[in-house]
């Protein structure tokens, strides 16, 4: 029956079937099933043809639908000339790291011709999350929404909407985008940015040759319509807003939101965003538009990517109206939206922000210029975290841990930053050299982590986006300038504050995350922003088990990947 519904996930109307169907699905039919079939296709956008890496030769992927408590299988074939592997982003996978997906982290990547399943629960979560290719950079094609509906007789906590759409921001390069990688690094630089950014693929109709790949969703005029917003783009974080229309905020990560009503959003790569937006404007043509939110001086792709919102019956030769935007370097909107989020803490939905800590960490945050003799300057630029730059293994780190093998990686990672100094004072660009290696840090079962991440301006402050796996934390503070342990804390939101799994680091500031490391294993840590994963902005906790089997990591699949 999952297979089915797979195959209809094309048609927008189709999907709003099985949005219904799903909410009346028997709960005794608790198993979902997907064949992703990894194939290269030749796809044209922007006037240029190239060809890509999909699944089942779609762009963006297709949807995994599910009801929470469901269990997941989805049989992934590779046919590409590239290494994969799929990473189920948001989804805690409790005790079950080998489903996980960053390849060498909880697995060896799938190799051309070869086949692994990814078999896991979903437990204790619903809403919007997504899923994307975790290696090299074939996340810019490969990826797709996973939509997890409440159990059986639970409602939403906010109005049902009449229907529901996807909203996938992402990236687009003319040329392919792992050459343009190699050769960068091969120089040691950044590459290019992307040509354009896209909603559901499409750049929009203000690009050229674009008229036909410009996302359009009709609504009727007088109805209520759930948008779930995902930022699969690579390297920006996005301002997105309807023209003429307000937004209700109802979820994040899927998790539910206070709602509350705004003109703009702002989603950072790795993040989702559930609104509901009501069409109650004079029927027309009104376009959807998103662009990226940057406040350090470093390059973006600052072009809008533009769909339309199209009311019943309007004829098609309507020009759309145009949002307006906040301007790019717009800090104070990012600010003020991001402190209006905060968890629904019902009864029903309740905030278990630990209130007491075990183990107190501060993480900064550099770039830095470590010696290549075969680059461009004699340098090769790189990213770290307490001026570590992490060297990527050749087996899975989850398999180390898991099967004791010796020499892979050490648990040493350190608490604080090597030296202190004035964070985000005036720029520092000498002593950039970062220290190399695979440094991991032992984090008790059950124990309570708060983690500050401070920005720093080695070479320059930039906003970073940081995605946990394996849980969800709690923002309970932020601020702009350097984190003051004897003062900030005293400011922290412990009542209500957002629970997500990717939280902005904004730029020249801190963020402070609380969470219960309640699931053992081995669980990344990195920016999302795929350019610094690159450079080594990343690193990992070992999750000890606790005392009882059921606390403990399950034995990996007879299927999973070698190395």
């Amino acid at each position: 029956m999952a297979m089915q519904l797979d195959s209809c996930f094309g048609s927008f109307f189709l999907c709003i079937f099985c949005f219904a169907w799903f909410l009346t699905f028997p709960a005794e039919a608790a198993v979902r099933k997907y064949q992703f079939d990894i194939r290269v296709k030749n796809v044209s956008r922007l006037c240029h043809a190239k060809p890509i890496v999909t699944v089942n030769g779609r762009f963006p992927g297709p949807t995994i639908y599910a009801r929470e408590g469901d269990r997941v299988l989805v049989k992934l074939t590779n046919y590409a000339k590239y290494n994969i592997s799929i990473h189920w982003h948001g989804l805690k996978q409790f005790r079950n790291g080998w489903a996980d997906g960053p390849a060498y982290i909880t697995q060896c990547p799938i190799k051309t011709g070869h086949s692994y399943t990814y078999d896991f629960n979903v437990t204790g979560q619903r809403g919007t999350l997504w899923w994307h290719a975790h290696i090299l950079w074939l996340r810019a094609t490969v990826y797709g929404a996973i939509v997890i509906m409440p159990k059986e007789g639970t409602m939403f906590p906010f109005p049902k909407p009449h229907k529901e759409t996807e909203i996938i921001l992402g990236e687009w390069w003319n040329s392919d985008v792992e050459t343009l990688v190699n050769r960068a690094n091969k120089m040691g630089l950044p590459p290019p940015t992307s040509d354009a950014h896209t909603i559901n693929g499409k750049p929009g109709s203000l690009f050229p040759c674009s008229l036909k790949h410009t996302f359009s969703m009709e609504v009727e005029a007088g109805k209520t319509y759930l948008l779930l917003i995902i930022n699969a783009a690579l390297n920006d974080e996005l301002f997105f807003t309807i023209a003429g229309h307000n937004m209700t905020v109802v979820e994040i990560d899927a998790v539910y939101t206070k709602p509350f009503t705004t003109r703009v959003i702002l989603i950072a790569p790795g993040q989702t965003t559930n609104v509901l937006i009501k069409a109650d404007q004079p029927p027309s043509r009104y376009f959807m538009a998103a662009r990226p939110f940057k406040d350090a001086p470093v390059p973006v792709d600052n072009k809008t990517v533009t769909a339309i919102l199209h009311y019943k019956d309007i004829p098609k030769t309507v020009i759309p109206s145009m949002p307006k935007l906040p301007a790019p370097n717009n800090t104070n909107v990012a600010i003020s939206y991001n402190k209006r989020l905060k968890s629904l803490n019902t009864p029903q939905f309740p905030v278990k922000v630990p209130l007491k800590v075990d183990r107190h960490l501060f993480y900064t945050i550099g770039l830095g210029a470590n010696p290549c003799s075969s680059c461009q300057n004699g340098t090769q630029l790189t990213a770290s975290l307490n001026n570590i730059t992490i060297v990527m293994p050749k087996v899975g780190l989850l398999q180390a841990h898991y099967f004791n093998i010796k020499g892979v990686f050490k648990t040493d990672f350190p608490d604080q930053p090597p030296v202190p100094f004035n964070y985000t004072g005036a720029p520092l660009t000498s002593n950039l050299g970062t220290s190399l290696g695979t440094r991991l840090s032992k984090v008790a079962f059950n124990s309570t982590v708060e983690l500050v991440l401070q920005d720093t301006n080695l070479l320059t402050v930039e906003s970073h986006p940081f995605h946990l796996h394996g849980f969800n934390f709690f923002v309970v503070g932020s601020g702009i300038g350097n984190f003051n342990p004897s003062k900030d804390p005293a400011r922290f939101n412990l009542v209500d504050p957002p629970e997500r799994n990717t939280v902005g680091v904004p730029a020249g500031g801190w963020t402070a995350i609380r969470f219960r490391a309640d699931n053992p294993g081995v669980w990344f840590m990195h920016c999302h922003l795929e350019l610094h994963t690159m450079w080594g902005l990343k690193m990992a906790f070992v999750v000890e088990n606790g005392k009882s089997p059921e606390e403990s990591i399950i034995p990996p699949p007879m299927d999973l990947p070698p190395c």
